[in-house]
């Protein structure tokens, strides 16, 4: 692991001065943490534990720490990167596009963003988390420290989770693959003088269960939900919901289907919350943790960095009803085969402008906005802007990690695959919250295909659906999807372009690994003919 990554990590006890700090009043004065700092968390200052923990969630939301340009601000960018390259987010070639390198594929190489920024943001977020497993006493019988070390294991077990599957196959099949390098608190120092070699995919996974199982077994101990330690946009913290959320994505990529099924059933029996109504999903949103569908996410203050930059944000690059990128000519649309799947009776059809540049779910303010703003046909209006307000220049949304609603899908795909009715369980759910005449039967690997395509338009913009793509082992085809000319692939599922090489500076930098040790490199795809 190249040093200066390590040190420009270490002392995340203090990466509060980041962004996203809130209300906290404790957050150490220097860059790095003294050891008089750690001992003192040991013995008796939960305030500065709290303080790391924001931390944590701090490093979702950076600006510029890896590349000064406009596509660096935290992770966000990484789940808009990682949608561009799928088939169903479409965007225009314009200057305007950051994210066209990711759409054309021509990022799967060890030099590109992707590269960087996906390794790097995620590599900070398990330093910092390392960093505060270190300090607190894994035996302690506190509550309150027992939640703040389900933290640290719970974020960590989604980092490594994140970086397996952008830089290998997916699990199943793939298991003996090189997977990433595992640095944890135990073996960080070494690491920091020999480098770390990569595991191979199944010990990666390992970790990642072990790290999500700490993460449950704390919280069900402490009893303390993320409301009872912070009163500002607590679900910026995992919860007991979410952990089991978290172990249930991590079962449907190993195919562990009884399990998955099982931890969607406890994510949805502890979560406090509810889907989106039919009424509620009919318009934008999706821009505030206070909703009470949101299971987790990233908080974003207006006085954060990437807020106050203007447009090096989130809902610049992806809004359609704010200032920003978007605005002015980076448009994001849905697949045109996606959309027409969705029935007029539907009210996900809404999140979409049609052929006509029409959505029924927008208020007539809004529906003139986009008249006069010329937003292409088929461009997104899920994601309202902030506070509502239309072209605002003040992008301080809350980003969405976590929704209940992945829970009902997850669910009726495990049980389906386990052998049981997952029909059902889809056909209840839809009906009630997006579609009152939908109606589905089917068996195994029928249903899994209609969670797939329903997680399509339900997840759609969230960062989830390559990753989808991955784990199912689905071609990306983009034919009849509306993209441009020269980016209309079909790729199969085990093309090199899916996985994308670990970054030329940890080649270099890390004594471990050599240039043979990293995923190959892929050109950019050839261009298929499109549908007529």
């Amino acid at each position: 692991m190249k040093k200066y990554i390590i040190y420009s990590i270490l002392g995340s006890m203090a990466l509060t001065t980041l962004t996203g700090c809130y209300d906290l009043q404790t957050e150490p004065k220097d860059q790095y943490v003294t050891e008089e700092q750690k001992n003192q968390v040991k013995v008796d200052n939960p305030n500065m534990t709290l303080a790391s923990v924001t931390g944590i969630t701090a490093i979702f939301s950076t600006f510029q720490q890896v590349v000064e340009n406009h596509i660096d601000y935290g992770i966000p960018s990484v789940m808009l990167m990682l949608d561009s390259r799928g088939m169903d987010m479409i965007s225009e070639d314009s200057g305007y596009n950051w994210y066209s390198t990711n759409a054309e594929m021509s990022d799967c190489s060890p030099s590109s963003y992707l590269s960087r920024l996906g390794w790097e943001h995620y590599y900070r977020q398990i330093y910092a988390c390392n960093d505060l497993l270190n300090v607190i006493d894994k035996e302690t019988e506190d509550p309150e420290f027992q939640f703040y070390l389900a933290q640290s294991y719970a974020m960590r077990a989604n980092a490594y989770f994140n970086l397996a599957q952008i830089f290998q196959f997916t699990y199943v099949g793939n298991e003996s693959k090189r997977g990433v390098m595992l640095i944890t608190e135990e073996n960080t120092e070494e690491a920091t003088v020999n480098g770390c070699q990569r595991s191979t995919v199944e010990k990666t996974y390992e970790l990642i269960v072990s790290d999500i199982n700490k993460a449950i077994q704390l919280l069900e101990a402490c009893e303390l939900g993320p409301e009872k330690i912070l009163s500002s946009k607590p679900k910026r913290f995992v919860s007991l919901a979410t952990a089991y959320g978290l172990r249930a994505r991590i079962n449907l990529v190993m195919n562990k289907w009884a399990d998955a099924a099982d931890d969607a059933k406890a994510a949805i029996k502890a979560f406090k919350g509810k889907p989106m109504s039919q009424e509620t999903a009919s318009h934008p949103g999706l821009n505030s943790l206070e909703e009470s569908n949101w299971m987790w996410g990233i908080a974003i203050a207006e006085t954060d960095r990437v807020v106050t930059s203007g447009i090096i944000n989130w809902p610049s690059h992806m809004g359609s009803l704010c200032y920003g990128y978007a605005s002015v000519g980076s448009w994001r649309k849905c697949n045109i085969d996606l959309y027409n799947s969705i029935p007029q009776t539907d009210v996900r059809r809404n999140w979409f402008l049609d052929s006509d540049g029409v959505s029924q779910g927008l208020s007539q303010a809004q529906q003139e906005f986009c008249t006069a703003s010329g937003i292409p046909a088929f461009t997104q209006v899920k994601f309202a802007p902030y506070n509502g307000e239309l072209d605002t220049s003040t992008n301080a949304n809350d980003i969405p990690l976590m929704r209940i609603e992945e829970m009902y899908y997850i669910l009726a795909e495990a049980t389906a695959m386990s052998g049981g009715d997952g029909a059902s369980i889809l056909s209840a759910f839809v009906q009630e919250y997006r579609d009152p005449a939908y109606k589905f039967s089917g068996s195994g690997v029928n249903v899994q295909d209609e969670c797939w395509r329903q997680r399509r338009i339900e997840l759609w913009g969230e960062g989830l659906t390559t990753f989808d793509l991955l784990r199912l082992k689905k071609p990306i085809d983009r034919r009849g999807g509306g993209w441009e000319p020269n980016w209309v692939y079909y790729i199969d599922p085990t093309d090199n372009v899916l996985i994308i090489p670990l970054p030329q500076s940890e080649i270099n930098g890390n004594p471990a690994i050599n240039e043979s040790d990293n995923n190959p490199a892929a050109p950019m795809p050839t261009p298929v003919a499109d549908y007529e």
